[in-house]
């Protein structure tokens, strides 16, 4: 098969790992008969470096055109730091989810055997956790009215969702939730906000359809609380856009490292793979990122785009070979020997 993949390498450490994961992918495509087309294009900060917009219209033609769009991070500390920006490396991620229509982030979370003494977790609270959010992406607070009043004194955010968001994000949770062990929880507060009743409503209403999915509501606290209590209790979850940003986040640390945990945005034509860290600009040039959560993102692409689960596994398969051989960056090496992040992907491609 042939494939033309949308390379967005971002800032900060984004090049370094999305390098990583095209040795894999190049490996694995090599190793079963494929024939993978890169086609890299600017986003973030550095695309705001060359061209004055974070999300460039080349950047979107490149990415609609492609088959799958695979992505690094963004985020420079001289955007952090300064309020007043009007233009920002963020507003290029938030117009390229809107653009491209993708509406479902699905964000794993799973252990590693050779990692679970790494989680601050404790080893029996997390044993056999294997949990997916799916957040809505394009709707809520972030896209909603916003801006200032009283001479700046006073700010405001609006969070608005259409019955029609709710229902095509929660029709992909439903789904998956039947290929897994058929539980969906419903994450919202409604009993504070408007919108999360109709999220309730509308996913309460979609029961009918999936007469073999148990379905759960909880509000937002009680699952921040559950998932360092119990998040093995856990399997498909489903949330607005706000909630699930904060969730996702909390969850990746149950793996040891939010370097590990991949990530998938889906749209109805296209999907984008990308790692759930940021762009740690810290570690920008030092060769110390670890990259095997876009390595397996590589692997959720292959899976999910082209529906090829072997390619996939083969990914999956060596990245579990190199945790356990300690093939690993200075985050997870424990005061054993670190590998740089260019000798793990090397390692990576070279055992595919």
């Amino acid at each position: 098969m042939k494939f033309n993949i949308a390379l967005l390498a971002g800032d900060g450490i984004g090049p370094e790992v999305i390098e990583q994961a095209v040795k894999v992918s190049d490996a694995v495509a090599k190793k079963f008969g494929h024939e993978i087309t890169w086609k890299p294009a600017l986003t973030g900060a550095a695309a705001i470096d060359a061209v004055g917009e974070p999300y460039p219209d080349e950047t979107h033609d490149v990415c609609a055109a492609s088959d799958a769009v695979l992505f690094g991070a963004i985020g420079h500390p001289r955007f952090d730091n300064d309020p007043s920006a009007k233009v920002r490396p963020e507003q290029g991620l938030l117009k390229m989810r809107k653009k491209l229509g993708l509406f479902a982030n699905v964000r794993p979370t799973f252990t590693f055997p050779s990692l679970i003494d790494k989680s601050p977790l404790k080893r029996e609270r997390i044993e056999g956790t294997d949990l997916v959010f799916l957040r809505e992406l394009t709707g809520g607070i972030y896209f909603g009215e916003k801006g200032r009043r009283d001479e700046g004194e006073t700010a405001y955010d609006n969070c608005v969702y259409t019955r029609a968001e709710v229902r095509r994000l929660a029709k992909k949770g439903f789904e998956l939730a039947m290929k897994r062990s058929k539980k969906l929880c419903c994450v919202d507060k409604a009993n504070v906000l408007e919108t999360s009743r109709l999220w309730r409503e509308t996913v309460q209403a979609m029961e009918k359809d999936y007469p073999e999915v148990e379905v759960s509501y909880e509000f937002v606290d009680a699952v921040a609380m559950r998932l360092v209590q119990w998040p093995n209790s856990y399997d498909v979850l489903i949330t607005e856009n706000l909630f699930g940003d904060i969730l996702t986040d909390e969850a990746s640390v149950i793996s040891g490292s939010m370097g590990l945990m991949p990530s998938a945005s889906m749209g109805s034509d296209i999907a984008l793979f990308e790692p759930i860290h940021g762009s740690y600009p810290q570690a920008t040039g030092l060769n110390i990122a670890n990259p095997l959560a876009t390595v397996l993102s590589a692997a959720m692409m292959f899976e999910t785009a082209f529906n090829l689960p072997e390619e996939g596994a083969a990914i999956r398969e060596v990245v579990n070979k190199s945790l356990a051989e300690g093939i690993v960056t200075e985050d997870l090496a424990n005061g054993e020997k670190a590998y740089g992040t260019q000798e793990v992907g090397d390692w990576l491609a070279a055992n595919i």
